[in-house]
Formats: structure tokens, C-alpha cells, sequence
């Protein structure tokens, strides 16, 4: 894989332990639905938000704790009985306008019909989603809806933190207050500052600076 395409795909090694998982204004609502499971009003929850926001991460720390599987909306399969029924919790990543609609419909009527629990994570909200099915639309309007909102001050801190670390990156309070001011409100953005960052420290084999900050930031 080339450098550009590293950086258009932010190949990082994340872990997706419960203990990285740090929650703030932005993710509370999300993480507390999940971790108030089963007590929930309905049995499909929808938790939608930008890219790298941490919804696969949610995901994998729900399941860790009260098991289930994960799958993937392009392998969908039909008869969700006979592929589904030994799970009680199901996740259902990245889902967006280009499923196929019958097979989506199929496992909701299943969800409901065996009280099972259904986690769809997309990145717009499922009951947004234009779909040609009517009833399918009707039906997605009918979940629990929760929002990861865009990091606030304080994740955007820990989350530049902590990737600089993963990478053996030291830098100095003041740099990163200085950096955190100044980056774009963005999960996306973030980890392409991280990427910009590592890169310009291993090319040019010098410490962090202000002048590093602002050629990453692109300022």
C-alpha cells in the first residue's frame, strides 16, 4: 500500500479495548444506552456518527461484554431464523442506502419476532435513510436513535493524546492545547493530523514543535 493511500485510509492500529474507550458529551448518550442493555424501550437501536467517531468500538465492547454477532450489510444473508437464532444480541455495521432492502426488512421482522436485540450502526441516522420499500421506512423510524455527536474540547485532547502515544510521539501540553484550538471539529480530521504528524516526524527526524503543529493543521 502506498503513502497516499495510507493516508486517505488512516491505517492505525486501534485497539478496541473497553478501557480506550473514553467517553464524554459526545458519546455519553451512546454509550449509556448500551450499557443500560437490556432495559431499553425497543430492541433495535440505531447509533449513527461520523467516521472513526467510535461506533465500532462501542460495538465490539458491547459484544465483548454480552456476546453476540457482528456482520456486515453487504453479507446480509436471507432466512435470518436459520442463520441468526443462537444469538441474542446482533450488530450490524455500517449500514447505508445500498442494502438490500428485503433482506434488511427480513431481519428486523426476525428481531422482533424472536425478542432479540438489533445494534445498527451507519452514519447517517437509519430513520433518514430513503429506501424504496414503504414499510421498511415505516419500520425504521420505529428505533431507538442515538447520536455520537462531534468531539467536544476534552475528547479532541485525549484522542490526539492518545493516538501521538500509540505512535511514540511525545508532545508538550501547550503544543497540544495549541493544536486542539485550531483542528477542524472532526473524527476524520483528527486522525489525518495524527497521520500528517507521524509523517513529517519520520521524514524529516525532528521532535514536535509549533511549526510542526501548524504544517500538519495545514495553517
Amino acid at each position: 500500500m502506498s503513502r497516499d493511500q495510507q493516508l486517505i485510509d488512516f491505517q492505525f492500529d486501534r485497539s478496541y479495548k473497553s478501557e480506550d474507550f473514553y467517553v464524554s458529551k459526545s458519546n455519553f448518550f451512546a454509550f449509556s444506552l448500551l450499557e443500560s442493555w437490556p432495559k431499553w424501550e425497543k430492541n433495535i437501536l440505531n447509533i449513527h456518527g461520523e467516521k472513526y467517531s467510535g461506533k465500532s468500538h462501542l460495538s465490539e465492547i458491547f459484544i465483548k461484554k454480552n456476546k453476540g454477532i457482528v456482520l456486515d450489510q453487504k453479507k446480509l444473508q436471507s432466512n435470518p431464523e436459520k442463520n441468526l437464532r443462537y444469538h441474542q444480541n446482533i450488530i450490524l455495521e455500517d449500514l447505508d442506502e445500498n442494502v438490500e432492502e428485503k433482506r434488511i426488512f427480513e431481519l428486523i421482522n426476525f428481531i422482533d419476532q424472536s425478542s432479540k436485540y438489533l445494534i445498527i450502526n451507519s452514519l447517517i441516522p437509519f430513520n433518514k435513510m430513503k429506501f424504496k420499500l414503504k414499510d421498511l421506512t415505516s419500520r425504521a423510524k420505529n428505533c431507538l436513535d442515538a447520536k455520537i455527536e462531534k468531539p467536544d474540547d476534552e475528547l479532541i485532547k485525549v484522542l490526539m493524546l492518545k493516538y501521538l502515544s500509540d505512535k511514540q510521539i511525545k508532545i508538550n501540553a501547550k503544543l497540544l492545547e495549541f493544536a486542539s484550538k485550531r483542528i477542524t471539529r472532526s473524527y476524520g480530521k483528527i486522525f489525518e493530523f495524527i497521520y500528517k504528524i507521524d509523517e513529517i516526524s519520520l521524514k524529516k527526524k525532528k521532535s514536535i514543535d509549533q511549526k510542526t503543529i501548524k504544517e500538519a493543521l495545514g495553517i
